[in-house]
C-alpha cells in the first residue's frame, strides 16, 4: 500500500520527472524476457529474477550486471541489438499502468513541469509517447540520446532538468526501480517509487525512496501530500 508524509514540506515544487518503462507504461517483465531470452541465446544463463532485478539499468550495465565484467565485450552489441529486436515485437501491445495518464495530467494540473526522464532509444521513445497519449502535458522529454552514461549514474535526470529548465531542489522523481532511486539520490533529488516495476517496497525504500506506492494510480491519490 501507499504512504502518505508530506516529506516536501516547505521546498516549491516546480517540476515532476518521470521514468517510463515499468513507471507508467507496463514494460517491466517484457524487457526482463527478451534479454532473458538474447542472453541466453549467446550462452550466458541468468536467472529470470536476476534479470529482472537489472530493469532499470542502462543496456551496457545490464549485460556487466549480469555476466559479469570478464566475457567476450566483442559480443555485447550483438545482445544488445537482439534484446532490441525481441523487445520490438511487443510495442503495438504495449499499456499504460493503471492512473498513468491521469497522474500526468493531475501534475499538470497542480502547476507543475511535466517531464518525461527515459533513458529508451528516441524510437522507442516515440512509442511509449503515443501508449500514453499525453503529449499535451508534458513540457519535456528525454532519450539515451541525451545522457553520456545511463542509470544508475544520473545523466538522464540531468538532461531532464536542463530541457525543462529546473533544479533539482524543485522536482520530485518517480521511477521503480532501485536503479531510479540511486540515480536521483546522487543529484539530491527526492524520489518517490512505484512496486508496479515489480521491485519490492521494501527494497526501494532501502534504496532512499521518500515514499513507495504501487502504481501511478495509488501515487495519484496521494499526489499532494509528497509535493
Amino acid at each position: 500500500m501507499g504512504g502518505v508524509g508530506g516529506a516536501r514540506t516547505g521546498v516549491l515544487m516546480r517540476g515532476i520527472l518521470f521514468d517510463v518503462d515499468g513507471t507508467l507504461v507496463d514494460t517491466t517483465y517484457l524487457h526482463a524476457v527478451t534479454w532473458w531470452e538474447a542472453l541466453s541465446t549467446a550462452g550466458h544463463h541468468p536467472t529470470m529474477k536476476q534479470v529482472q532485478s537489472a530493469i532499470g539499468m542502462g543496456s551496457d550495465k545490464i549485460i556487466d550486471y549480469l555476466v559479469g565484467p570478464d566475457r567476450d565485450h566483442d559480443r555485447d552489441t550483438e545482445i544488445s541489438d537482439d534484446h532490441a529486436r525481441r523487445y520490438r515485437r511487443y510495442w503495438p501491445a504495449l499499456q499504460v499502468l493503471p492512473g498513468a495518464r491521469e497522474v500526468l495530467r493531475a501534475s499538470r494540473d497542480e502547476g507543475l513541469r511535466v517531464v518525461l526522464a527515459s533513458s529508451a532509444s528516441a524510437e522507442e521513445l516515440a512509442v511509449l509517447r503515443g501508449v500514453l497519449d499525453c503529449d499535451d502535458v508534458i513540457d519535456a522529454a528525454t532519450s539515451s540520446d541525451d545522457a553520456a552514461d545511463s542509470k544508475p549514474a544520473p545523466d538522464i535526470l540531468v538532461a531532464g532538468l536542463r530541457q525543462s529548465g529546473l533544479r533539482a531542489e524543485e522536482v520530485l522523481f518517480v521511477g521503480d526501480s532501485v536503479w531510479d532511486v540511486e540515480a536521483a539520490g546522487r543529484l539530491g533529488i527526492a524520489c518517490v517509487a512505484l512496486t508496479c516495476g515489480g521491485t519490492c517496497a521494501h527494497d526501494l525504500r532501502k534504496a532512499g525512496a521518500i515514499e513507495v506506492f504501487d502504481d501511478p494510480a495509488d501515487l495519484l491519490g496521494h499526489l499532494r501530500s509528497v509535493l
